[in-house]
């Protein structure tokens, strides 16, 4: 994948009925590669990864063109992918449409991914005594990816990077201490918010009602694990759950500290 190829990359992620504006491609192109297949002139199939400390590679961006899904590109781009990455820990957000393949290639489900979108109504939640929410400082970011890193098992620095300097990114402190942070960016059809990567649910709470705040009349999209338990409150928020993908693994699962967690996803091909 080159950068000539996101422009065709973008016409056919419309195709398949996703967000992804040129711009959203390039920002994921910027910080990992990606393989295309083409018919002639014409690109038919995309599919892209993302190495986090070696340890762990997330894979995503995988379509292939809606009138030759199942003719065995997607799986001809997978294997050139795993070909190419060797043993580490691969982890992807799986569509319907491709989660027999990817369990035919050694990907076994470890949760899932709820996807909430829409315009949402500002919440209550407030940090409580001794707590604030802050905008972030150019030194946030050795911090930030520490509290990333201690969440989903790896570091990933040139991600954070990006994102703050790409988008709008909030910390959480409590007592002088950092305990999350929080990112919000221009995606797809409005906004989107995240990582949010926290100590609890409540300071997560506490950062997602900031962003809703700043970014009023917005459209928003946010991604949680189901586990998060956040999906009845987003919902609440009028941000409504449209659609739910299985998070799948190959490979040894990460270690990840019990003090922080991913509450809710960059995108789902990110992670």
């Amino acid at each position: 994948m080159t950068t000539q190829d996101l422009s065709a990359a973008a016409v056919l992620s419309r195709d398949v009925g996703w967000p992804h504006r040129l711009e959203d491609w390039q920002f994921a192109h910027a910080l990992g590669p990606g393989l295309v297949a083409c018919a002639g002139d014409q690109l038919i199939g995309t599919a892209m990864w993302w190495s986090y400390e070696r340890a762990i590679i997330r894979l995503g961006m995988v379509i292939v063109k809606p009138t030759i899904q199942r003719s065995g590109v997607g799986r001809a781009l997978m294997r050139a992918i795993l070909d190419r990455i060797g043993e580490a820990t691969v982890l992807l957000n799986a569509t319907k449409e491709g989660e027999t393949l990817y369990r035919q290639l050694g990907f076994l489900d470890i949760g899932s991914i709820v996807q909430h979108q829409g315009v949402p109504v500002p919440s209550d939640v407030q940090p409580r005594i001794g707590e604030r929410v802050r905008p972030s400082r150019k030194d946030d970011l050795g911090r930030f990816v520490e509290i990333d890193a201690a969440a989903g098992g790896a570091s990933r620095k040139d991600v954070i990077a990006a994102l703050l300097a790409h988008g709008e990114a909030i910390a959480f402190d409590d007592a002088g201490e950092t305990a999350g942070f929080a990112c919000c960016r221009r995606f797809g059809r409005g906004h989107v918010i995240g990582p949010v990567v926290a100590r609890d649910t409540a300071t997560a709470k506490a950062l997602i009602a900031h962003l809703v705040g700043a970014n009023a009349g917005s459209f928003i999209r946010i991604d949680v694990p189901a586990a998060s338990g956040l999906s009845d409150w987003l919902g609440k928020l009028g941000l409504a759950r449209v659609d739910t993908v299985v998070t799948m693994a190959r490979g040894a699962p990460p270690k990840y500290s019990r003090r922080f967690h991913v509450i809710a996803a960059v995108n789902q091909a990110l992670g």
